[in-house]
């Protein structure tokens, strides 16, 4: 990284979409300040950098905002492409990458937030959609190592980071990861020996105290 780049990461520790970042971030070996952002007293900073959205997380690269935690991967993936891609070159398979990282945004937050945010009947339709989504994730990694054959990548950014949030579904879904999606446990087990990904996720427990708080704002308790 050349001496002028100064990397800023409004960050949230407990987010899963702000770990993708910091993920990426480490595997590329880059240096960055990170500012924890509190969402219920949003920065300036943040407001300014991303007036749209208003969301974490942000990087903000030279004074230059990107927002949105896969297109900021993408970014982080091309700019300092000096190590291992995390998009594959070929077309196909980047559109393919960039499919699965779009199901997993569209699919499992969504669905793990109406589960933890729901109780009842639509909290058992939740559990039941959201194992069936892993089942799903599962057929596509079938036997390979990662997502996008022998190396770490794109999508296995988009995922590991729900890793912290497996456990706040287990307990609220009264369900078993381990039953239910053991390959998926075995891909995070191997994700999780990587450097970039151990020091970078939020420890599953937190999780659970941030999403127990939710429920409790949202009245699900």
């Amino acid at each position: 990284m050349a001496q002028a780049d100064q990397l800023l990461l409004l960050d949230l520790q407990p987010s899963p979409f702000a770990a993708r970042v910091r993920i990426a971030l480490a595997d590329k070996g880059l240096k960055y300040e990170s500012k924890e952002e509190d969402l219920s007293n949003k920065s300036p900073l943040l407001l300014k950098m991303n007036p749209v959205h208003k969301q974490i997380p942000v990087l903000i690269h030279n004074g230059r905002p990107i927002c949105e935690s896969m297109s900021i991967v993408e970014y982080i993936d091309e700019n300092w492409n000096h190590k291992s891609p995390l998009l594959p070159s070929d077309p196909y398979q980047r559109a393919h990458a960039r499919f699965w990282a779009d199901y997993i945004d569209k699919k499992i937050y969504p669905i793990g937030r109406m589960l933890w945010a729901s109780k009842g009947e639509t909290k058992e339709a939740s559990t039941k959609e959201l194992i069936e989504c892993f089942k799903t994730l599962e057929g596509e990694l079938g036997d390979k190592a990662y997502f996008g054959g022998e190396s770490f990548g794109y999508v296995d950014v988009a995922l590991i980071p729900f890793y912290s949030v497996f456990y706040a579904f287990e307990k609220l879904g009264n369900f078993s990861m381990a039953v239910e999606s053991p390959k998926l446990l075995e891909w995070a087990q191997r994700c999780l020996q990587k450097e970039s990904v151990a020091m970078s996720l939020c420890e599953p427990s937190k999780v659970y105290e941030v999403v127990l708080e939710i429920r409790k704002e949202l009245g699900a308790e």
